[in-house]
């Protein structure tokens, strides 16, 4: 007997509706990054639908980049690496040019939301979340300045949690503390000058140039879990794209 979940919408495609299950599954922990999906005759089975139907199923979620296919291996939940994504714009790496700069959270406040953030995140205006001021260091420098604001009711068990307990990759700490996973995210880049607070961060003039990368990061139901702000000074800073 097939094993969809009550309230599923039957007027869907069927694949669709093996797609929206297989993605519950994900979003709920029961699949986790980096460990295998069950086999196409497992899924097969478990919900009573042609193995065409399940492959569809599986392709699309292949394709949105949330499994991919290790030959001879199964299907595996992917995680995303977000980590790399900001030193594509920056060109920040250590003296011996094998590592990327270390995330050390500064505070850790509930504050209200400001217009930015509260759209981003889609809460309101004013309404309290956890506010993060993080530094990316490097050799004892800092290069990037960070702020990042997330839900109350998702992140709560952050809120009192010492700054020195945050872990240098924070997705991964996301997942372990909250339970809360990253699969997709979107950044916007725009060039600002230096407030005060980065100028003194970065260790740079104040109303110098510096990039911005404001990035909203999703779970794996598409609700916004996260939205951060990132500056780094304009000199280090380039765009590399690859047009084919």
């Amino acid at each position: 007997m097939a094993q969809f979940k009550k309230g599923r919408d039957e007027r869907l495609p069927l694949y669709q509706q093996v797609r929206d299950e297989i993605m519950d599954n994900i979003r709920e922990g029961v699949w986790l990054p980096d460990t295998t999906i069950p086999t196409e005759a497992e899924l097969t089975k478990r919900y009573d639908v042609a193995i065409g139907t399940i492959r569809k199923a599986v392709d699309t979620l292949v394709v949105d980049g949330l499994l991919y296919r290790s030959q001879g291996r199964g299907t595996f939940v992917k995680r995303p690496n977000f980590n790399d994504s900001l030193f594509r714009f920056f060109r920040q790496t250590s003296l011996d040019n094998q590592r990327v700069p270390e995330g050390r959270v500064q505070s850790n406040n509930v504050l209200p939301l400001p217009e930015a953030a509260a759209a981003a995140l889609n809460l309101k205006v004013g309404e309290l979340a956890i506010h993060l001021r993080r530094t990316r260091v490097l050799d004892s420098r800092v290069v990037l300045a960070e702020e990042i604001w997330l839900p109350r009711q998702l992140f709560k068990s952050l809120e009192q949690m010492p700054t020195e307990s945050f872990e240098n990759l924070l997705y991964p700490f996301y997942e372990k503390e909250c339970g809360q996973l990253v699969a997709s995210a979107t950044e916007t880049l725009t060039i600002e000058t230096a407030g005060v607070d980065v100028a003194r961060a970065l260790e740079i003039r104040a109303t110098s140039p510096v990039a911005v990368i404001e990035r909203v990061a999703y779970g794996y139901d598409k609700s916004p879990l996260e939205y951060r702000i990132s500056k780094g000074s304009a000199e280090t800073f380039r765009y590399q794209v690859e047009i084919s």
